[in-house]
């Protein structure tokens, strides 16, 4: 396949700032080598699609443990911040919750009302062979329940032998970062046959609290480690390709500097089976999943411990599903395509009781009594290609989505929990079973009229119904509600049985002009808007009280529909400025991003936007040894959602040195971020709750980014 300039514009143009945490600076790497050509009209549904490879994904682990960080370098995505291995992406604006986001083709279910156990927390860049993600408008065969763009990271194909003789190859990797002490590694190795392929990939990441720059001090809450280990097998033959997958994850802890709790114990493990077919008229796609969650929060060091008990919060969930895609050939250039999935969860929230609390006691508080998610989808979607210069793709899907739960219970029925008492009685009153259908619609055209000239243009209705916590948390009283809310902004939130799907109009567009072969230039424009109807948002109930009785720093607010709309553009480019043979080569490539959300219905600005961000890089190559100087500049953050009092950001620019030096199979890798220690504010960073209870509540201010940090890192393939 040829590379497509979007997918240059993240391996030639994405480099980036770092930064353990998310929506800020993004983090440089040495780019591989890399091809510049326009691709073909046969790839029309992809033409928006940008890739990370594995060996990006491996450049990077040293300045990141969170694959969801990595990604913010793209143009069209941030980040909203979250512990150091668990930031939750956004892409033009819609945050996680609305994304299709798969890991080797499977979606990983919620199961925390903070989210702090996302998709890509159960990734690590260590091991992940390549990340494929679609910023426009998505074809329906890419899935459903979402209305913005699709996030798949994917593992390595599966190795065989090719010449009788048994193949073992993989790669090993150790890295260190100064700021937060940070340290891990990673393992992949491959044993395989002609037909058989077992392969193994397991990695390790522990890191205490970061420093942020300037005199801003140490960032509270933002400690971690966590292991991950996986099993691969894999057999070829006439019937096809077998694939049978098992791993686990377990985090000890992860410190998150913008919530109340922490997350005191992860562990998950999973079962993965894929068939892939090929017949003479089509083929078969089949994937089956099982995936079990056992989720624990209370409060680490930094927010005061749990010596008293704390308040531990658990969360258990139970999922699995299947995909099934069948494509069908039906005459040169026009190919069918018909799938199926389905989907259950199953959710249970408590909050066990603390000895000798009156607030948290004597029962148990349950927050989510065996909630359940099911949904059944089926879509056709038909590929019509005409030459070389034009293509075509429509699609239909329809998801089916049925809810329910049981009843609730508060910690006590006394005064001091009277309004979470009185919720209880009213939510367990009512009927929660609920019934969406969903029906989403794609059409995608793809045309290049000249050579160096492709222009992309998309329209897309996608709906999207809400999940469980959005519907069915109930506790109004001021503490339980700020246990709700996946935002990091300190506010309370509970649910809403009144909500209705989301449904998004989204057209987008590219234009893409490149030249000068394998090594030469390319710009890429690519403008879009969104218009959501019923936008799940939230309305504000009331200031919340402090511990004096009076108002506080925090709100209440409800889960509500509204209308909203997203417009804005993404730029990227790349050249080559010095083409000296043996004196190497120098490249400049840069991005640039824009979104503008805005709430419709109340006129303000929608919460968690990124403001107009630009990144450019100058790197030069020569033999085994590349250095890069890159830049950051991300504008002043002004508008802000006046509801949860989303804080005022500074405008800032961070500049990062980076070095490589690959010989044989080893390659050294030293870089240093933010070279001037520049002190700045995440704009998608929420508050500082970690040094909020640090400091007794003395100081309450915005995630700060992190300041100065040398990266090093070693890796050997063989």
């Amino acid at each position: 396949m040829k590379t497509t300039p979007l997918v240059l514009a993240l391996i030639a143009g994405a480099s980036s700032p770092a930064l353990a945490q998310h929506s800020a600076p993004k983090q440089p790497y040495v780019l591989p080598p890399v091809d510049v050509e326009t691709e073909g009209a046969s790839n029309a549904p992809q033409t928006t699609t940008m890739t990370i490879t594995s060996q990006t994904l491996r450049h990077l682990a040293p300045a990141s443990s969170d694959v969801g960080a990595i990604l913010t370098r793209l143009p069209g995505l941030a980040g909203n911040t979250g512990g150091g291995f668990s930031t939750m992406p956004t892409i033009r604006g819609l945050s996680e919750q609305r994304l299709i986001v798969l890991v080797d083709g499977h979606p990983i279910d919620s199961a925390c009302p903070n989210d702090m156990n996302p998709p890509l927390s159960y990734t690590d860049p260590q091991t992940a062979g390549a990340i494929d993600v679609i910023t426009g408008v998505s074809p329906v065969s890419a899935g459903g329940d979402a209305i913005g763009g699709v996030i798949s990271v994917k593992s390595a194909a599966p190795r065989f032998s090719t010449d009788g003789r048994l193949l073992i190859t993989g790669e090993g990797q150790t890295y260190y970062r100064s700021n937060d002490g940070g340290f891990g590694s990673g393992l992949t190795l491959t044993v395989a046959g002609k037909q058989i392929s077992a392969t193994y990939s397991g990695s390790y990441a522990k890191a205490q609290n970061y420093h942020a720059g300037g005199d801003l001090g140490v960032v509270h809450a933002t400690q971690y480690a966590k292991t991950d280990h996986k099993l691969a097998l894999a057999y070829q033959g006439a019937i096809g390709l077998i694939e049978l997958a098992g791993g686990y994850h377990h985090s000890a802890y992860e410190g998150f500097p913008n919530q109340f709790m922490d997350m005191t114990g992860n562990n998950s493990w999973f079962l993965n089976t894929h068939y892939l077919g090929s017949f003479d008229w089509g083929t078969v796609d089949l994937k089956a999943d099982y995936r079990a969650t056992d989720h624990q929060m209370n409060f680490l060091t930094d927010k005061g411990g749990a010596a008293d008990g704390g308040m531990p919060m658990n969360t258990r969930v139970r999922s699995g599903g299947y995909t099934l895609a069948v494509d069908l050939p039906l005459a040169p250039g026009t190919t069918l395509r018909m799938g199926s999935e389905y989907r259950h969860q199953r959710l249970n929230d408590w909050w066990p009781p603390v000895a000798g609390s009156m607030m948290m006691g004597p029962n148990t508080y349950l927050n989510v009594n065996n909630g359940r998610r099911e949904r059944i989808a089926a879509y056709v979607e038909a590929q019509k290609r005409w030459g070389e210069a034009f293509s075509l793709t429509a699609g239909g899907r329809y998801d089916r989505v049925n809810m329910n739960t049981g009843t609730v219970a508060p910690y006590s029925t006394g005064m001091m929990s009277m309004a979470d008492a009185m919720a209880a009685t009213a939510f367990n009153a009512a009927d929660h079973q609920r019934h969406f259908n969903d029906w989403s619609a794609s059409l995608i055209g793809h045309y290049t009229p000249v050579q160096g000239l492709a222009l992309d243009l998309g329209y897309a209705h996608k709906t999207r119904a809400p999940n469980i916590y959005e519907l069915y948390t109930w506790g109004q009283g001021a503490m339980s509600s700020q246990m709700i809310g996946w935002y990091g902004d300190g506010n309370g939130y509970f649910g809403n049985l009144a909500l209705r799907p989301e449904r998004a109009d989204t057209i987008s567009g590219s234009a893409t002009v490149s030249g000068g072969g394998k090594q030469g230039w390319f710009v890429k424009v690519a403008p879009y808007y969104t218009h959501v109807n019923d936008y799940i948002d939230a309305r504000r109930i009331k200031v919340l009280s402090n511990m004096m009785g009076m108002p506080g720093p925090f709100v209440q607010l409800q889960f509500a529909n509204t209308e909203a709309e997203f417009y804005g553009i993404d730029l990227s480019g790349a050249a080559t400025l010095w083409q000296g043979g043996r004196y190497g080569q120098t490249r400049l490539s840069g991005t640039l991003s824009w979104v503008h959300g805005q709430n419709l219905s109340a006129q303000t600005p929608l919460y968690h936007q990124m403001p107009l961000n630009i990144l450019a890089s100058v790197e030069h190559r020569i033999g085994g040894l590349s250095a890069a100087v890159e830049v950051n500049w991300v504008d002043r953050k002004t508008r802000i959602d006046p509801a949860r009092n989303e804080p005022v950001t500074r405008a800032y620019a961070l500049v990062h040195l980076r070095s490589a030096y690959e010989w044989r199979q080893w390659r050294l890798s030293v870089d240093v971020e933010n070279l001037f220690d520049r002190a700045y504010d995440l704009p998608l960073g929420g508050m500082a709750l970690g040094d909020y209870s640090a400091s007794g509540g003395a100081v309450l201010r915005p995630v700060a980014g992190r300041g100065r940090s040398v990266n090093v890192g070693l890796s050997r393939r063989f």
